[in-house]
C-alpha cells in the first residue's frame, strides 16, 4: 500500500494543532534524535521529537514557531498545483499525466475528451453547465486510469509468475494503490494526474505484492525486478502527495 494514514501509519501519527487563530494538520514522528525538529513541504508539516519529550512540549515549541511555520506552508501551498478546475471554464488549469493543460470547451452532440501537448480538449453538448462538465471529466478520468493501467498490472504480473489480478479504481484520499490478500490489485483514479513514471512505480509496487504481502528487503528486490531505479521514484512520489487530497 502506498499512501498516507489519517491518524497513525509508519510515517508517525497525525495530528492537529492551532497556530494563530488557524488549525494546522501535522505528522509527529518519534525518533532517537536530541532535539525537536520541523520540515515543510508539499506533504504539509512533519515534526519529529524524541520519544521521551510530552505532546505539550511538542505542541509548545509548534507555538513559538507559528509565524514561521505559517509562512512556511503558505510557500508551499503556492507551490501546490491544481489538478482539477476550481470553475470548470475555458482555459482553467486541468493537470493530466504530470501536465498543467488548458482546459478547451467545444459544443458538440456527442461527448468526447481528447489531449494534445497543450489543451485537455471537451466535446459536451453544455459546455457552459459545470457541474456536467465536471461529471463528465470526472468519469473518464477515472475509466481512463482502468485503461492505461489494467494492461500495466497484467504485463507485470505475467513478469512476476503470478496470475494477472483482477484491477479496480478506487477513489480513496490516502493512498495511491492497495492489494488485498485476496488479490485484487486497486489503483486510485487520480494516478493519471502524476508523470507517468511515477504511475508505473505505484503499479510496480503494488504488483510486487501479489509476491510478497509486506514491505520486507524481498519485497523491495521484486520492486527493484519491475521497476529498476524505484528508489528515486519512491522519493520523488512524496512530492506529489496533495494531489491525493485535492
Amino acid at each position: 500500500m502506498i499512501g498516507l494514514s489519517p491518524t497513525r501509519d509508519e510515517g508517525g501519527e497525525r495530528r492537529r494543532i492551532a497556530l494563530q487563530g488557524q488549525w494546522i494538520d501535522y505528522r509527529l514522528t518519534r525518533t532517537r534524535r536530541r532535539s525537536i525538529g520541523m520540515e515543510i513541504g508539499l506533504a504539509g508539516l512533519t515534526v519529529r521529537a524524541p520519544r521521551w519529550v510530552p505532546l505539550r512540549e511538542v505542541d509548545a515549541t509548534l507555538a513559538a514557531r507559528a509565524a514561521w511555520i505559517l509562512r512556511a506552508l503558505e510557500h508551499w501551498r503556492r507551490r501546490r498545483r491544481d489538478v482539477l478546475p476550481r470553475e470548470w471554464v475555458p482555459g482553467a488549469p486541468i493537470l493530466y499525466r504530470g501536465e498543467t493543460l488548458a482546459l478547451d470547451l467545444h459544443p458538440a452532440r456527442e461527448k468526447a475528451i481528447a489531449t494534445d501537448l497543450f489543451h485537455f480538449r471537451v466535446r459536451h453538448p453544455a459546455p457552459a453547465d459545470g457541474p456536467a462538465i465536471a461529471g463528465f471529466v470526472g468519469g473518464w478520468l477515472k475509466d481512463e486510469a482502468l485503461r492505461s493501467f489494467a494492461p500495466e498490472v497484467g504485463a507485470l504480473a505475467t513478469r512476476l509468475g503470478v496470475p494477472p489480478p483482477p484491477v479496480k479504481i478506487s477513489c480513496a484520499r490516502t493512498e495511491w494503490g492497495s492489494c488485498t490478500r485476496a488479490g485484487v490489485v486497486r489503483l486510485n483514479r487520480r494516478l493519471v494526474h502524476l508523470p507517468p513514471p511515477l504511475a508505473r512505480y505505484v503499479v510496480a509496487h503494488e504488483v510486487a505484492h501479489l509476491a510478497e504481502m509486506n514491505h520486507s528487503p524481498r519485497f523491495w528486490a521484486r520492486v527493484e525486478t519491475l521497476y529498476p531505479g524505484h528508489a528515486a521514484a519512491r522519493r520523488a512520489l512524496d512530492d506529489w502527495t496533495a494531489v491525493l487530497e485535492a
